[in-house]
């Protein structure tokens, strides 16, 4: 199995190399593709057995995670992007799709998913929809508070604009960022409802995928945007961020197992047992 993962990871991280084409640095692409692909083994393991479903729960991730979150993010603050901003767009959405499929294809190509007994539990719909908000209003406060303190020590001398830029938006600026924090709830959902493992294991899970996903993978690579230290101190800023997000976006639309659902799969194993 051990090996079957490192192949996974390995093998997930060459469509990749469909942005070194043209940007170079093929080993720090392949190096992203890899920690990216890494995210995805809870999934791989314990998500959904089909190909296809392993594609719903991974592509939403990366096309609003990875591509449009971080994208509107550069939107913002990044002097220069606005010019390439659809392209951009464009081209990242289809090579993430395609990272997407190879991923799922590669997961049932070497029968990754793990078969359990285990059941995991769904809030209502009214539920669910109330706390993706509680989980966008979370998002603001760590923002707020980390994006602060990183701003103010490390990065104001590369955005010494930024707080303008911020305080004209106005009202406009945290709703956005309520938004982006409810989008990327959104995306891992999927994973969320369909991760047969524990109720902390998933909400940690969750947590590492957006950070890597949002962050840590895309800022491996050297980009004209930002220089080395610059990528390093996004990577930790949005640790701060995103993986507190993903956290208590598990624990939240992850309810507390019942009695019921817990003593299901023993139940279960007796019946076969008496079979």
């Amino acid at each position: 199995m051990k090996s079957r993962i490192v192949l996974y990871c390995a093998l997930g991280g060459l469509p990749m190399l469909i942005a070194a084409m043209g940007a170079g640095h093929f080993a720090w692409w392949w190096l992203s593709g890899i920690v990216l692909a890494a995210a995805f083994v809870p999934v791989a393991l314990f998500g959904p057995r089909s190909a296809l479903g392993q594609f719903g729960v991974i592509a939403p991730v990366l096309a609003i995670i990875t591509v449009l979150c971080t994208w509107s993010e550069a939107l913002i603050f990044a002097a220069g992007f606005k010019e390439q901003a659809a392209r951009n767009l464009i081209g990242a959405l289809v090579m993430y799709f395609i990272v997407a499929a190879v991923l799922a294809a590669l997961a049932s190509v070497l029968k990754l998913p793990r078969a359990t007994d285990s059941t995991v539990e769904h809030r209502s719909v009214a539920s669910t929809i109330a706390l993706v908000a509680v989980c966008g209003v979370a998002y603001a406060a760590y923002y707020l508070i980390f994006g602060a303190i990183t701003y103010q020590y490390f990065t104001k001398g590369y955005y010494p604009e930024a707080a303008q830029t911020a305080q004209a938006m106005g009202i406009w600026f945290w709703a956005i960022q309520i938004g982006r924090g409810a989008l990327m709830t959104l995306a891992v959902i999927p994973a969320i409802y369909t991760l047969r493992m524990s109720r902390w294991q998933t909400a940690i899970a969750i947590g590492v995928l957006i950070w890597v996903a949002g962050g840590l993978a895309p800022l491996l690579v050297h980009n004209a945007l930002m220089g080395t230290t610059q990528r390093i101190i996004h990577v930790f800023e949005i640790l701060t961020q995103n993986a507190p997000l993903g956290i208590t976006a598990g624990l939240l639309l992850r309810p507390k197992p019942t009695a019921r659902a817990a003593s299901a799969p023993q139940s279960h194993g007796a019946l076969g047992h008496a079979s």
